[in-house]
């Protein structure tokens, strides 16, 4: 797709240039009085876990943010592999994948050593992160992100809208209520910054709260958790801009390095005409902001036709530029409770998002693991929320979260320093050049983190079962149910797997078949599957609500081996009667595909099978046998919470 040819224009890009608009403010409805779930801030880490709770009619959420209206430009562009698979779970990937622009290639230009005033390319690779997903990164404007949820969020079953205009001014927890579920222990205050309700003060109880209200979270203030870290000290300028160029790679993600004017690092953006420059600037005093530089668009572009030199840039627009500083910080803590509290003891209050990870923007970082955070907390607090899990699931939502947060500061400080020509707080070398060679070799050390698809939780009783990790090397206990292509038996379509992991707060139990016909009564994979179906201990008989769908709490999938499968001669567990009517759900059973075997891509035991626990936020929760019966039922029964 291309737009943005005769300048820069925010919204659907569904809408032709021509006719696109930006959308008006949406107007100003009041405050609801009580809430299950109170979100701060309409970022990508709020909007995806009120996207999360719009799925669930028997939850009241509320969402609100200081900004007059959504986001129209600026901010992150990348979106992650991972990124775009949890949008697959939103339905939303489609759109994503066909707006962005797409990171296939990088290049690298250093001074011509003929010639140092100039620069000259010395290498131009495949990006690092091709093949680790059935999605390639791509660039979009986040403001389109923010889009797609807020849409996904209106037209789900709670028809759930953002409100705009409030700004948080307190927030108290009742900590002699916290500990029961039934209360709305959080008060917390808001002031209309509207012109109509100006200073009006509005007031809301809830259950729980989530503060991704940003770097200078009031909610993370008001709860005493403090960012430990270094400060920032060193500034770049962001710029999105149209132009006119002779630089032969201006649709290539590109590091260029000057011998004497710094570095620029260049990011195309969707619609073929766009481009990012992250442009290196100087450094700043550690009791000073990005903004006292008091530098303008202007100079931005001054500086980076002093690096490009022999090219030249003719710069058209610039729709969108900031000034940033590098610092890197982390929260000690992700929840109201203190450090090392007994996970008995039930948080009402989180952060997530830059809230409580601050770091450089280069690579959309933030976006990508903010993000992921609240897909990660959104189904632990809707089971708890909805009686279906013990409430002590909730505190591993910090367990995870901030282990992934440490990783992305350790990897943001390693780049900072590699990209900045010029010298640190800690680098006293004033003639320090980068060495573009160690920051290729950095992106494919750190391919499959900057991507999400190695993001992998430390061992718990919802990441379990490592000791079976052989029968199946290619599902990595922890990370993400990494998709492959099956065949359904009932109609011969090519399915990918992991998009069947959709973000309706279910689990998944996925069944290998090994090398006996699952159509034989005394084959483990059809007594695995009747042990689901019948047995007094199954998970599915034991958390599924009396009167719902079989799969309404466990979904169940089965792969084969074995080609030629008739629906008709599988155990009808795979093939249930649900709904009013008793419809039969063909789309459960599948074989692997001749030529491109999934049993080969993800190292499944061909004799054996095995078992495969998907968590609601697609990552994989255990691996067992198939004969393995007891085994999935002490999974589940360690945290879920039998249903009448």
């Amino acid at each position: 797709m291309q737009f943005h040819l005769n300048g820069f224009k925010p919204g659907n890009y569904q809408v032709p240039d021509a006719a696109r608009k930006p959308y008006p403010d949406p107007p100003i409805v009041d405050l609801p009085s009580e809430v299950d779930v109170l979100v701060v801030g309409t970022g990508p880490a709020g909007l995806t876990m009120a996207r999360q709770m719009s799925e669930f009619d028997d939850i009241k959420t509320c969402i609100v943010d200081m900004a007059t209206g959504p986001l129209l430009f600026g901010r992150a562009d990348g979106i992650s592999c991972r990124t775009i698979e949890i949008m697959e779970s939103f339905n939303s990937s489609e759109m994503v994948v066909k707006e962005s622009y797409h990171l296939k290639q990088n290049t690298f230009w250093e001074p011509d050593a003929a010639n140092p005033k100039n620069i000259k390319r010395t290498e131009k690779i495949t990006d690092a992160r091709a093949g680790l997903s059935e999605f390639t990164h791509g660039i979009v404007n986040q403001a389109r992100l923010h889009e797609l949820l807020i849409d996904g969020m209106a037209n789900g079953i709670s028809n759930l809208h953002p409100h705009y205009s409030r700004e948080l001014i307190d927030m108290v927890i009742d900590d002699d209520i916290a500990q029961d579920l039934n209360a709305h222990p959080i008060t917390a205050t808001f002031k209309r910054r509207d012109e109509a309700g100006k200073e009006k003060i509005e007031t809301i109880k809830a259950k729980f709260v989530v503060g991704s209200d940003g770097a200078r979270s009031r909610v993370r203030k008001s709860l005493d958790i403090s960012l430990q870290g270094d400060s920032a000290n060193k500034a770049w300028g962001v710029m999105d801009i149209l132009l006119n160029t002779d630089f032969p790679d201006i649709r290539v993600k590109s590091f260029i390095q000057s011998k004497y004017h710094g570095a620029v690092m260049t990011i195309p953006r969707e619609g073929g005409y766009l481009c990012r420059f992250y442009v290196e600037l100087d450094m700043i005093d550690k009791d000073k902001r990005a903004s006292d530089l008091n530098l303008s668009e202007q100079d931005l572009i001054a500086q980076a036709q002093k690096i490009f030199h022999p090219y030249t840039l003719d710069v058209k627009e610039v729709p969108w530029w900031s000034i940033y500083s590098v610092g890197q910080r982390l929260a000690d803590r992700f929840d109201n409770r203190p450090v090392d509290t007994s996970d008995d003891i039930i948080p009402r209050a989180f952060v997530a998002g830059d809230a409580c990870h601050t770091h450089s923007p280069k690579g959309g970082w933030g976006l990508n693991t903010s993000l992921p955070d609240t897909f990660n907390l959104g189904w632990k607090m809707a089971a708890v929320l909805q009686g279906k899990s013990d409430p002590k699931l909730l505190s591993t939502y910090g367990t995870e979260r901030r282990k992934v947060a440490q990783q992305l500061i350790n990897a943001d400080k390693e780049l900072s320093k590699l990209v900045a020509t010029r010298p640190t707080t800690d680098d006293h070398n004033n003639d320090a050049q980068v060495d573009t060679a160690k920051i290729e070799a950095f992106m494919k050390r750190q391919s499959g983190f900057v991507s999400g698809t190695s993001i992998e939780y430390f061992p718990s009783y919802i990441c379990m079962g490592q000791e079976n990790q052989h029968l199946a090397t290619g599902y990595k206990i922890g990370q993400r149910f990494h998709s492959a292509q099956a065949t359904r038996v009932a109609d011969g379509m090519s399915q990918h797997l992991g998009h069947l992991v959709k973000a309706d707060g279910r689990w998944r139990i996925f069944l290998f078949g090994g090398a006996q016909n699952p159509t034989e009564i005394s084959s483990s994979a059809y007594q695995f599957v009747d042990f689901l179906a019948n047995d007094a201990s199954s998970p599915v008989l034991k958390y599924t609500p009396k009167g719902a769908d079989l799969d309404s709490a466990i979904d169940t999938y089965a792969v084969f081996q074995q080609q030629g499968l008739s629906m008709h001669d599988l155990h009808d567990y795979i093939w249930p009667a649900k709904g009013k009517y008793g419809l039969r759900d063909y789309e459960k059973a599948f074989h692997a595909q001749i030529g491109n075997d999934l049993y080969d891509l993800r190292g499944i035991n061909r004799e054996d099978g095995c078992v495969v626990i998907v968590r609601p936020d697609q990552h994989i929760a255990s691996i067992l046998p198939v004969t393995a019966h007891e085994g999935v039922s002490s999974f589940f029964d360690s945290f879920m919470i039998e249903q009448e």
